[in-house]
């Protein structure tokens, strides 16, 4: 019956018609499971926003456009005969069994175990899922890629007596195996299904397991992350390969920044040994946001600290783009983070404004640092309260009087927990503030986390735009739903350099950034324009 079923779904379409897919069905349907149209989307207020963009016909020829159309893994990795069909998923399956071995995967194998033998299937977390929110498809549910992936290794890894009967029915080709890499790009890794199981199921780490056995036993992964990504970060300097040479000219400029807001000269401080504190930043930060770290500067200054930074490759950039999908590469970063503290002698390592970056340096590298790489690591937000908080700095609150939320980045507030410190820093300073609904742990993800704020190629970034990013475009326009005037400047306050690039894209794509003048910075910007004894007003322009 299921099989009719199936080869009736639309012999006129590229592509299955109906919503309802089973993991069953995800092996076998042999068309493209899922088309998303504009019609599927919840609908936003206020937003100029594009139609769906066809996809070129010779992507399916080489990449892996069953799923849903979308292509996240842009290299060409589609099996071009049966014998490389066959040798996919044998690579696959001895992956799987790898995965599931204390031996072969020690860093995060007892939390994966137990979310694998103990979802009990309410689907509780499909509500907070903003993927899922965005359009409502059955494959987007946090529960879908975690029950394929559960359904495989009952009937291929360790198979029962009752087989069938105890779902392992999902069958493992060429087609499945493909479907199920590129649904691993379908989940920011926000992790809020896993703040909302009632039992902590966390399918957000299933969904990277799954993505580290492509990329660790397939060499199956996302140009952005890899090549392009920590390789790219470990050889040259950071992510987006920009050298040493290149940080220190990007330095010279943010210097000349400085002199503009404070009235004089300043030389920032890199690689200066026995000081308190190594400040690491994003790259991108240097790149799209250098006020960000113009601001961090001006601050430590005025409020008396010893402080460095770093042009050692790869601790020029705080990311860590192995955290999303590689165990091998998350370690060789976080160590030359650690090393370049010890070797420089500070007292202690303080993450900017990269949010996954506060995860792999505060509680991922935990996993796998020694007593040797020991050394004191922290966010910069409680930090930058202290300072707020103990008038380290001069404030006057006028110079913000305009409309303020905040976006909670998902590695800062569910990961790492840091909740009240930016709050009370924004309460401070801004008398407009005002918070998106939910917040906090419960607010949801920029659309960028995971790697996707940098995976710019092929349709992906339109998948990010139109679905990714949907719920957190619907809370920041109901944030400021009574100020959507281009006469008022409003803006959202988000301590993740992947957040506001991904964010301010997203203002962008759906014309609300010009429209109603909305812009997206962070939270060391708003107190640096709050301080009385700085010249000149950095968010004196604001789109």
């Amino acid at each position: 019956m299921r099989e009719r079923r199936v080869d009736r779904g639309a012999k006129s379409m590229d592509y299955y018609k109906f919503n309802f897919i089973s993991p069953e069905d995800f092996s076998i349907i042999d068309k493209q499971i899922v088309k998303v149209k504009s019609k599927d989307l919840i609908p936003l207020q206020y937003c100029d926003e594009p139609e769906f963009t066809n996809s070129y016909p010779e992507w399916i020829e080489k990449y892996a456009t069953e799923l849903d159309g979308f292509i996240a893994i842009d290299e060409p990795w589609k099996p071009k005969n049966k014998e490389e069909e066959e040798a996919l998923v044998s690579k696959f399956v001895e992956g799987l069994k790898k995965l599931l071995d204390k031996e072969n995967n020690w860093t995060f194998l007892q939390p994966l175990k137990l979310s694998i033998k103990n979802c009990m299937k309410c689907n509780l977390c499909s509500e907070a899922c903003p993927i899922y929110t965005s359009c409502k498809k059955e494959i987007y549910r946090p529960t879908y890629r975690a029950e394929v992936l559960r359904r495989i290794i009952k009937r291929y890894i360790k198979p029962g007596i009752f087989g069938r009967l105890t779902g392992a029915d999902v069958e493992l080709n060429a087609r499945t195996v493909m479907r199920l890499a590129e649904l691993a790009y379908r989940c920011t890794i926000c992790r809020r299904c896993t703040q909302t199981c009632p039992i902590g199921i966390d399918n957000g780490l299933m969904t990277r397991e799954i993505r580290k056995l492509f990329s660790q036993e397939l060499g199956i992964a996302p140009k952005a992350l890899h090549k392009q990504g920590t390789i790219s970060h470990l050889l040259d300097g950071s992510s987006v390969g920009l050298s040493p040479g290149g940080f220190k000219s990007f330095i010279k400029e943010i210097e000349k920044d400085i002199e503009q807001l404070i009235g004089k000269r300043y030389k920032l401080p890199v690689d200066v040994k026995g000081v308190d504190i190594l400040l690491v930043n994003s790259i991108l930060d240097y790149i799209y946001y250098p006020e960000t770290i113009a601001s961090f500067a001006i601050i430590l200054e005025k409020a008396g600290y010893e402080w460095t930074l770093s042009s050692k490759i790869p601790v020029l950039d705080a990311v860590n783009y192995g955290m999303w999908y590689d165990d091998v590469q998350l370690a060789r970063i976080a160590l030359k983070h650690v090393e370049a503290g010890r070797d420089l002698d500070v007292s202690r390592i303080v993450v900017g404004e990269s949010g996954h970056g506060h995860t792999t340096l505060m509680a991922a590298a935990d996993r796998f640092f020694t007593d040797e790489y020991d050394i004191p690591r922290e966010s910069y937000i409680p930090l930058l309260w202290d300072i707020v908080r103990k008038r380290e700095v001069k404030i006057d609150i006028d110079t913000s009087d305009f409309p303020v939320t905040l976006h909670d980045p998902c590695h800062i507030v569910r990961f790492v927990g840091i909740v009240k410190p930016q709050r009370n820093i924004i309460r401070e300073i801004c008398p407009q503030f005002r918070e998106m609904h939910p917040n906090g742990v419960y607010n949801y993800c920029c659309g960028g986390g995971s790697g996707f704020a940098i995976m710019n190629s092929m349709n992906f970034p339109e998948w990010r735009n139109k679905i990714a990013s949907r719920m957190k475009i619907k809370q920041l326009v109901d944030a400021f739903d009574t100020e959507l005037n281009p006469s008022i400047k409003k803006y959202i306050c988000a301590p993740c350099s992947n957040c506001k690039k991904t964010i301010n894209e997203a203002l962008s794509y759906y014309g609300l950034r010009r429209k109603y003048r909305i812009r997206c910075g962070g939270i060391a910007e708003l107190v640096v324009n709050a301080m009385v004894d700085v010249e000149s007003k950095i968010l004196r322009s604001h789109v």
